[in-house]
């Protein structure tokens, strides 16, 4: 059939499509994508993207029609089954190669757009027997790679991995060690990789075996070799099925102590776009790439107790492996050598190519979770940054998160593996300044506040995403007032963050108390919320006088500048001379700031750490607004006594006179100001 009569072809049947159920595919149809599967034609080869389409069209279309009748997955699969099958009966039952070719082909791509169908075709009874008979009948090398790629695809499937008697498993091993074509060996490696993997995760009684570590390293090495040798034709299957190998530890630990592999792997990323007719090809290569780059370099989860005790129960259930040997190869240390060998061959600049090279959100995801990991240690993030890996990052975020939306942060939909990109790019802005994160563009900063409060607010996060996200925003609160007015204008972050004031973890504590102190100090909204005469005002200024009289010197520092920058407003000032007058904390909490030696014996706390210039200042300051605020006399008199008989008189005497723990002149002379107003009514 002439090229232009087969493009004609492909229309009809794709109008065909278009009323399934009434339509009647003939042997003739299903010849014609076939053809056009198999072909080596340049001319009909490049129709291969239209003979998928209208191979998608018909399956959808069936399914579709198939909508609301009983079990409709079931009966659209059957109603494809039967417009499939008999083409391909007949085709596996034929002695001569073309037919066989066509059939071999045909399956093969139907493995690809409609799986489950080509999966229960795949499994009748005899089918696979009689592929296998007809390669002996006639060994031909064209029809013997063809068989691989389509177990390729099958052994994708448990239903159809059930099916491979050994002597096919075998058959494939033949072809990937002792082939001498490269191509045979490389599809047969991947095909086994796919079958063992796959195989992993079946049931016990389903007949499959599991992977050995030799195997894996031997299947390694052909691909590898492939890699290494730059035959672009086979570099895409190489690279698939190093995606599926690199889950094992050994052989993790072999790629990444190969640096001329490495090279070679970065190497297959397109550094300029790429033509339209190339492009879903360059797609599944660089899917693969950054797939190898996030196994290499990826920690194991952190476990909970009781995950621990399942996995080691695993391990004692399956005797006569190495588990010891593998745990140490997948260690946290080993992980950050291996991260450290990928930076060292070039890894970095492969990730703003990988992003620029596909629009597939599986890329995305995998550059997401390897810069991650990569981040995770100090050392590594200013490399990261100068190889623009927070653009990357950006980009990333922005394609995946939409920055712009109004939709609640409880509605949105995440895993916890959809969170990497925003963790990442918070733990660069934790130990980079703003500007040498995101650069001169404030929009840039704009448009990361919401993901960072998605990473700090969404059920699906946990505490240590929800810390790096304050951690990060506090950073950026820093930078200047606007941004802090946006930090806390986001829906939700303060009220989030207040509750994570009251949260047990020091670290979590302390970060929530210092992101509230840069918001107090740069947004005009937050000073109002906790310096308003308001009841809810009152108790958020008890919570941070609280959090002044705690075992954390950063948490007390952070906490009492809060209080230091309220104490500006007199309505702060009358809440805490009524905290002072109901509880009695204030002032003594405020001496032990200044100085903790002035205390009277019974008020002493052996758990508070030393006072420290920063808290000393910030302590002469409160008491010195406070103070000044007081107009009555009765509120005088009594603040002053309660202010002596907490030793605060004392300590601020000392201090005034060069006599304290700071000899600094300007505390000094807040001091001399705070005796002052606490002695002298206004």
């Amino acid at each position: 059939m002439a090229d232009k009569d087969i493009a004609q072809k492909l229309d009809q049947i794709l109008k065909k499509s278009e009323v399934p159920l009434e339509s009647i595919f003939s042997s003739e149809d299903i010849s014609c994508l076939a053809s056009v599967f198999l072909a080596t034609n340049e001319d009909v080869a490049s129709l291969r993207p239209k003979a998928y389409v209208v191979l998608s069209a018909i399956c959808r279309n069936v399914q579709k029609a198939m909508e609301g009748t009983r079990n409709d997955g079931d009966e659209a699969t059957q109603h494809l089954v039967r417009i499939f099958a008999p083409y391909l009966v007949q085709s596996f039952g034929e002695t001569d190669e073309k037919p066989l070719l066509l059939g071999v082909c045909f399956l093969t791509a139907l493995f690809q757009v409609d799986p489950h169908v080509a999966s229960t075709i795949f499994a009748k009874d005899g089918l696979i027997e009689g592929i296998m008979d007809a390669i002996d009948l006639s060994p031909s090398s064209s029809l013997s790679q063809e068989v691989i790629r389509l177990l390729s695809q099958a052994v994708g499937n448990r239903i159809c991995r059930g099916t491979l008697s050994p002597q096919v498993v075998r058959w494939l091993e033949l072809k990937a060690l002792q082939s001498s074509d490269p191509d045979h060996r490389v599809l047969a490696s991947l095909a086994l990789t796919k079958f063992f993997k796959g195989a992993s995760s079946d049931p016990p009684d389903n007949g499959t075996p599991d992977v050995q570590a030799h195997q894996a390293v031997g299947l390694m090495k052909t691909m590898v070799d492939v890699i290494i040798s730059g035959k672009t034709g086979l570099s895409v299957d190489a690279v698939e099925g190093l995606a599926y190998l690199t889950i094992d530890p050994e052989v993790k630990d072999c790629l990444a102590r190969n640096p001329t592999f490495l090279k070679q792997l970065f190497a297959l990323v397109p550094t300029k776009r790429t033509p339209a007719a190339k492009a879903n090809s360059i797609s599944s290569l660089v899917y693969g790439v950054s797939a190898i780059i996030c196994n290499l370099t990826c920690f194991r989860p952190r476990l909970s107790e009781e995950q621990q005790q399942i996995e080691k129960l695993k391990r004692m259930a399956k005797p006569g492996k190495d588990s010891d040997a593998m745990s140490l190869v997948d260690s946290d240390d080993s992980v950050k050598t291996r991260i450290r060998l990928l930076i060292a061959a070039g890894v970095l600049p492969v990730f703003p190519a990988t992003i620029a090279a596909s629009d597939s959100s599986g890329v995305r995801l995998n550059v997401g979770i390897a810069l991650l990991s990569i981040a995770e240690e100090k050392e590594n993030r200013g490399v990261v940054l100068q190889a623009g890996g927070a653009k990357v990052l950006q980009t990333i975020i922005k394609n995946s998160f939409h920055t712009g939306s109004k939709e609640k942060v409880d509605s949105m939909v995440f895993s916890p593996s959809d969170f990497a990109p925003i963790q990442a790019l918070a733990k660069l802005a934790i130990t980079a300044s703003p500007l040498q994160v995101f650069g001169p563009n404030i929009g840039a900063i704009y448009d990361v506040i919401r993901p960072l409060s998605i990473l700090l607010q969404h059920p699906s996060s946990n505490l240590l995403q929800r810390f790096e996200a304050i951690m990060a925003l506090t950073n950026l609160a820093s930078y200047n007032a606007d941004v802090a007015s946006r930090i806390a204008k986001a829906d939700g972050v303060v009220s989030k963050v207040e509750l994570l004031l009251l949260e047990d973890h020091v670290l979590v504590r302390r970060a929530s108390v210092e992101l509230i102190c840069n918001l107090i100090v740069g947004s005009d909204e937050v000073f109002e919320r906790y310096a308003g005469p308001t009841p809810s005002s009152a108790s958020k200024i008890q919570i941070l006088l609280a959090l002044s009289d705690i075992d954390d010197t950063s948490t007390r520092l952070a906490a009492s500048g809060a209080l230091a920058t309220l104490t500006m407003v007199p309505s702060t000032c009358r809440v805490l001379i009524d905290l002072q007058f109901d509880r009695h904390r204030f002032l003594p909490i405020m001496a032990q700031l200044i100085d903790p030696s002035s205390l009277p014996h019974d008020l002493k706390d052996e758990n508070i750490p030393e006072t420290n210039p920063g808290l000393i200042n910030r302590g002469v300051v409160c008491v010195k607004n406070v103070f000044k605020s007081i107009t009555d006399k009765n509120i005088f008199r009594r603040m002053s006594e309660e202010g002596r008989n907490a030793g605060l008189l004392e300590g601020l005497i000392r201090l005034s006179k060069g006599e304290g723990l700071s000899k600094d002149p300007p505390v000094m002379h807040l001091a001399a100001e705070a005796v002052r107003a606490l002695t002298t009514l206004n």
